[in-house]
């Protein structure tokens, strides 16, 4: 389980974008994660990618706490999360190809190229050979999303956190990103978060939505966690 108790963390101290939040991905499952622009959808993501640290609460992979945050993590633990954000051309080095994009994270962690593996992953996500010799200048927004979805399942993380993924995407890329995904989810039990501000696509992609940031309907109920914009 990819676990977040009472996280608080924000960007100025004394202002925080996340006030005591909790939340849990479970193996095997899509956990949406809405709410509107500013509510910290995209921070929690960050401290759940290992990408940020909280100023206080914890962050746990599979009951084990996390220690430190990008490359001050270990590399077990760094690995074991896949991200995608919602701009790939900022996510991505324009100087390489699409196939060079999607081997990264095997040559980044000294695995080298994988040419089998590589050409499976582009596949899944609908790249062909002709656009993986492309760079993404060459390439429309929601082609090189493939590439970085792909390029997220590389090291057969058991988490993938999807950061606004398809918020650029027109309605035929973003139905067919969500099923790679979803096909990855039951064919490996990978646990996905899954940010979006468009509640009509986790109302179909996830299997429930969380939206630790609002107020609890029912007061005799354990207070729920809170965040502020």
């Amino acid at each position: 389980m990819l676990r977040a108790a009472g996280v608080v963390a924000g960007y100025r101290r004394g202002v925080p974008v996340l006030d005591g939040v909790d939340l849990a991905v479970e193996p095997g499952h899509v956990v949406g994660l809405a709410g509107p622009s500013g509510c910290g959808k995209s921070t929690l993501a960050r401290v759940l990618a290992l990408l940020m640290a909280p100023w206080s609460g914890r962050v746990e992979i599979d009951g084990a706490p996390v220690r430190g945050v990008r490359y001050r993590a270990p590399r077990a633990q760094r690995i074991a999360i896949g991200v995608v954000f919602q701009q790939p051309r900022l996510a991505t080095d324009p100087r390489l190809t699409l196939r060079e994009i999607v081997a990264e994270p095997l040559l980044a962690t000294g695995r080298g190229r994988d040419a089998r593996w590589e050409a499976e992953l582009a596949d899944r996500v609908g790249l062909t050979a002709e656009l993986l010799r492309r760079r993404p200048h060459e390439v429309s927004d929601g082609q090189l999303q493939r590439a970085c979805v792909a390029r997220a399942l590389a090291l057969r993380p058991r988490y993938l956190v999807c950061d606004e993924m398809t918020a650029m995407l027109d309605a035929s890329t973003t139905a067919a990103l969500a099923g790679v995904v979803a096909e990855q989810v039951s064919a490996s039990g990978l646990g996905v978060l899954a940010v979006s501000h468009d509640e009509e696509l986790l109302a179909v992609w996830a299997d429930r939505v969380e939206r630790p940031w609002a107020p609890d309907p029912d007061a005799s109920a354990p207070a729920s966690t809170r965040a502020t914009a």
